[in-house]
């Protein structure tokens, strides 16, 4: 009889979930929306119940594809976005907002509401700032929860549980209260280096006007690695999730960790030694709204702006450095949909049966062949785009920096449209050249880069991205590599690998590569520079209009 596990991925608009065998094979998968609420800028939230409700529908729709029995599944593992989820002392939910809905109890990781905590904390020179690139984000749990003391007093006093996202669906589904070594480490400060099991920094904790976040278990001492072996699903969860209490449950981990995870392993293809020096030459891209830039490395490497290093955190016994990019996917889809010709585009995507991005494509196409082009690329060279338009997460850790269209016209039609569009990708993509340009002159050697997301099913995404970073770029075997992270830490928890990095190099692999083509070198070179200069403008900007 053979046996199956369960990656189970919570986005940042959906639940999926994938049924794979023990080789990495994906066998089916299901998705399920999650609801977002947005009640005032910078404000984004979610629901727990929703969510887990999301997943049930997701894990039991793949076994009814597949008719694979329950009693096969023999491990399941949950990945997440870096959210925090607030419940009282009866695991019920609590309102992170003024209307007092206690559905909506999970501030998201995009919601910036806590800029000022931030910005408080990172003026106080701590020392565990030193492991998030020198200064913490809004996007991080203890602004969040520093604003929840400050605003929702009643919500803070009531709280029995404060749990990252991937934390609460291990809670929810084994009724054990133990925490991720990458979730803490990556997004609540915790110092994993230090000692056998890492240590809570509890000076810092009072020094923020947080030491009572540790009363009553809200937040415990219990921190496991990824992909441990935490216990069986419990007979509740297991009805919900139309699985059996015999299924093991692996420590979960955040979502873009889970992608590394799922990307990185296809470096040891042939590789039976699996030397961990490789891996300091590769950057694993995981796309989405957000982009994520994950590279680890054997010694610990300390870049201002970036976050990290992070020990353990995604590779056991490697430190990560981590990159990211608050708006990637979201920057791109906004790019079209702002236009005046947004209506237009999606009708006769629907009409076509296609999809806009596609229409888009072939729309920067005839604009080549019409112009006599030999390279798409240099119909931007008078549009440049900084899609930093909800900070910039790295390399400059700048919440405040706002996006910048340069060059556009009143033209209405689809020919801008497009070149906007096309413009956006690349300025993502240069957002990218400049988080390895911050990591290689800070030690890494990066010249490849294992790429995984909605972009790479778009070829303009993929063909830019490799000639705008100069990259080699590699896509796995299994596209969707973030289910393969979750699916790789479940099989590693009920023992079907002995360890991690058996688990990614047994069921990873590698699929499409894409290079840079040498013809663009010069132009991207020149856009790059544009690109920085935009960024460097803008600060000269805000330094003008500081005094109003």
């Amino acid at each position: 009889m053979s046996n199956y596990v369960i990656g189970v991925d919570v986005g940042t608009g959906s639940a999926r979930a994938g049924l794979f065998d023990l080789t990495g094979k994906l066998l089916a998968s299901a998705v399920e929306p999650i609801q977002t609420w947005k009640p005032k800028p910078d404000f984004v939230e979610q629901s727990s119940q929703d969510i887990w409700s999301a997943i049930g529908k997701t894990v039991r729709q793949t076994l009814s594809t597949t008719q694979i029995p329950p009693e096969q599944i023999v491990g399941i593992s949950f990945d997440a976005t870096c959210s925090l989820v607030v419940l009282d002392a009866q695991d019920s939910p609590l309102p992170v907002n003024d209307e007092g809905d206690s559905n909506r109890n999970i501030i998201v990781w995009m919601d910036h509401r806590a800029i000022a905590e931030t910005e408080e904390i990172n003026a106080g020179g701590y020392e565990v700032l030193k492991y998030v690139g020198g200064r913490l984000s809004p996007e991080m749990e203890t602004p969040k929860l520093k604003w929840l003391k400050t605003h929702l007093p009643q919500t803070w006093a009531q709280a029995g549980k404060f749990l990252d996202l991937a934390d609460f669906l291990t809670y929810r589904s084994t009724g054990i209260d133990c925490r991720s070594l990458c979730t803490v480490v990556c997004k609540w400060t915790y110092l994993g280096h230090e000692g056998s099991t890492g240590r809570w920094d509890r000076d810092y904790f009072k020094a923020i006007g947080l030491e009572d976040v540790f009363e009553n278990g809200r937040v415990v001492d219990d921190v496991r690695p990824m992909g441990n072996y935490i216990g069986n699903l419990t007979a509740s969860s297991a009805a919900e999730l139309g699985l059996t209490t015999e299924c093991a449950v692996g420590v979960g981990i955040i979502d873009a960790h889970a992608g590394g995870l799922g990307l990185l392993g296809a470096i040891w293809e042939e590789d039976s030694e699996r030397d961990l020096s490789q891996l300091e030459t590769a950057l694993a891209l995981i796309g989405g709204t957000s982009n994520c830039h994950m590279a680890v490395s054997r010694n610990a490497i300390y870049i201002d702006g970036i976050w990290g290093p992070y020990f353990s955190a995604m590779v056991p016994g490697l430190w990560l450095t981590e990159g990211g990019q608050s708006a990637a996917g979201s920057a791109i889809d906004h790019s079209i949909n702002d236009h005046a010709n947004a209506t237009r585009l999606h009708t006769a995507a629907q009409e076509q049966g296609v999809t806009v991005y596609q229409l888009l494509n072939a729309e920067l196409e005839r604009l080549r062949k019409e112009a006599g082009l030999e390279e798409l690329a240099t119909l931007t060279k008078h549009i440049h785009v900084l899609p930093d338009f909800i900070g910039n997460r790295s390399p400059y850790a700048d919440p405040h920096i706002r996006g910048i269209i340069d060059g556009i016209s009143l033209d209405d039609s689809i020919t801008s449209q497009a070149l906007r569009y096309y413009a956006t990708i690349q300025g993502v993509a240069y957002g990218t050249r400049d988080i390895v340009r911050a990591m290689n002159e800070s030690g890494y050697r990066i010249d490849t880069m294992f790429v995984t997301g909605g972009g790479t099913k778009n070829p303009v995404w993929l063909q830019e991205h490799a000639d705008a970073t100069g990259l080699t770029l590699i896509l796995p075997k299994e596209p969707e590599a973030v289910l393969l992270g979750s699916a790789i830490l479940a099989a590693t928890a009920a023992n079907a690998y002995p360890d991690i990095y058996a688990a990614m190099q047994g069921m990873g692999g590698r699929g499409q590569v894409v290079t840079p083509n040498p013809a663009t070198h010069a132009y991207h070179n020149a856009k790059f520079t544009a690109f920085r200069e935009m960024y460097r403008e803008q600060m000269l900007r805000r330094n003008i209009m500081g005094n109003y």
